[in-house]
């Protein structure tokens, strides 16, 4: 993994793999505010996902920005947030015995409720301000084959009920047993699963309606504008260069909303934040499942797991189920597919993985192939993953106005749209003990995180002091 963490990675290219919510694009796919690029801005925005376009929002909401400018490398929302698969969906218990024993029992209860309430929060963002991105909002069940990982899963879920109380909303978990899962879930040969509160959305099209909003406040998005590199500048030690594919800018501040492509542009983050390619497909379902799903799902075996959601009613394709994951099932577990930032292309294996995937899990209940075939569209996305798996999230240190918000840990619809505002009230400088109530402090950029190189994901594998397994 050390090599992998050192390769240095490429900026994102410019012909990625096509995108099943990118296709057709919208309207601002390719929008540019102005003609010319700005010679000078005071807050330069690197990233139009929903980390960037949330910062922008938040910004702007204050009005006393005198000038926000966003470049994006691609066309509008081109990268993750594009190209990840509709989950919004907060699986905090996988993570919640290891927060626990590093960061107490506050932190972790922090972490928690605030993926929780993340969540809750983009749904209600999309109601409020009638964003057309088929929101949905329903149940997850986590299909559980590896027993380690069941009873991780019973002992982490009772201490949320403990420490964050029985009738808290993030902790509302149910366990079923093998029968009961497979006559509710349609899945057999499990140990039993989990379900909890979650729900789907068109990632692209919410991060456009955000966009949308945010040039009504006086945004500047400048898509197909390539950031090259950025330093600080000679004149004003205090100010920035950020130079691009089309001259450069001199800014008050940046913002990097880069994830995985962050160290790209920051190489001190080089080994601190690791990209990750991910692998997704939108399909027809099997006819057998014709009736739909009422539940998104992940399948949780001893080192990894797959996740997918069925298109609600109403949506463009109601019904496709949309699945990714696998990448742990190809050789060396998918160690190659580590350090990558290059969505242009598809590792083979991991691509026949994933187009199997739904209907070797749905086994005879998936029945035969839709006439017009599996697979409707599949691509690849660039993730961001940390060593201590939490974002990174404030002022880089001794850098005085260079601002991030990255390595969302492939959970970014849980994670960026409440991590806009942490950062925006930090920039703002905003009461700090009240910002603490709500934000996790692990989350937080330091200089003592930028000592933890990456050594691997965490909290995927089967627990080592459990030990049996059911595997597919």
């Amino acid at each position: 993994m050390d090599e992998r963490a050192a390769i240095v990675p490429i900026a994102p290219p410019p012909d990625p793999t096509s995108s099943y919510w990118q296709d057709p694009p919208h309207q601002l796919a390719t929008h540019r505010t102005t003609n010319d690029l700005p010679g000078s801005a005071s807050t330069v925005i690197v990233g139009s996902g929903i980390t960037g376009a949330s910062i922008a929002y938040n910004l702007l909401a204050q009005h006393d920005d005198p000038s926000v400018l966003m470049l994006e490398a691609r066309t509008a929302c081109s990268g993750a947030t594009g190209r990840n698969g509709g989950h919004t969906k907060s699986a905090s218990y996988r993570a919640f015995l290891d927060n626990v024993q590093d960061q107490g029992e506050e932190e972790a209860a922090k972490i928690v409720r605030f993926e929780y309430n993340c969540m809750k929060a983009v749904h209600a963002f999309a109601r409020q301000h009638g964003l057309e991105c088929d929101s949905w909002e329903g149940e997850t069940v986590d299909i559980i084959y590896d027993q380690g990982q069941w009873v991780r899963a019973k002992k982490a879920i009772s201490e949320i009920k403990r420490i964050l109380g029985n009738d808290d909303p993030a902790a509302q978990h149910k366990f079923h047993d093998a029968p009961e899962t497979e006559e509710m879930f349609l899945v057999g040969g499990a140990l039993g699963s989990v379900s909890y509160e979650a729900g789907s959305i068109n990632a692209y099209k919410f991060v456009i309606g955000v966009l949308g909003l945010t040039l009504n406040r006086g945004l500047n998005l400048q898509t197909d504008t390539l950031v090259s590199s950025i330093h600080r500048s000679e004149t004003d030690r205090s100010g920035w260069v950020v130079d691009t594919s089309r001259g450069s800018i001199r800014a008050e501040r940046v913002i990097l909303a880069t994830n995985g492509y962050t160290s790209y542009l920051y190489p001190p983050v080089r080994g601190i934040i690791v990209p990750l390619r991910g692998t997704v497909a939108a399909m027809r379902p099997g006819r057998s499942l014709k009736e739909g799903l009422q539940s998104t799902y992940s399948f949780i075996y001893g080192n990894g797991y797959e996740y997918m959601i069925f298109r609600p009613a109403g949506s463009t394709f109601a019904g496709d189920l949309v699945i990714g994951g696998c990448s742990t099932k190809a050789p060396k577990e998918g160690l190659y597919e580590w350090g990558t930032t290059d969505d242009t292309t598809m590792d083979p294996e991991i691509k026949q993985f994933v187009r199997d995937s739904a209907a070797e899990y749905f086994g005879s209940r998936w029945g035969e192939d839709h006439p017009s075939g599996r697979i409707r569209k599949q691509w690849t996305g660039i993730m961001g993953y940390s060593s201590q798996g939490f974002p990174l999230v404030g002022s880089v240190p001794h850098e005085q106005g260079l601002w991030i918000a990255a390595s969302f840990q492939g959970s970014g619809m849980v994670l960026c749209f409440h991590t806009a505002k942490a950062l925006v009230t930090m920039i703002k400088g905003g009461d700090d003990r009240k910002l603490d109530e709500w934000f996790p402090r692990p989350f937080r950029m330091s200089e003592d995180r930028l000592k933890h190189k990456f050594s691997g994901r965490l909290h995927e594998k089967s627990p080592k002091n459990f030990e049996g397994h059911h595997q597919l």
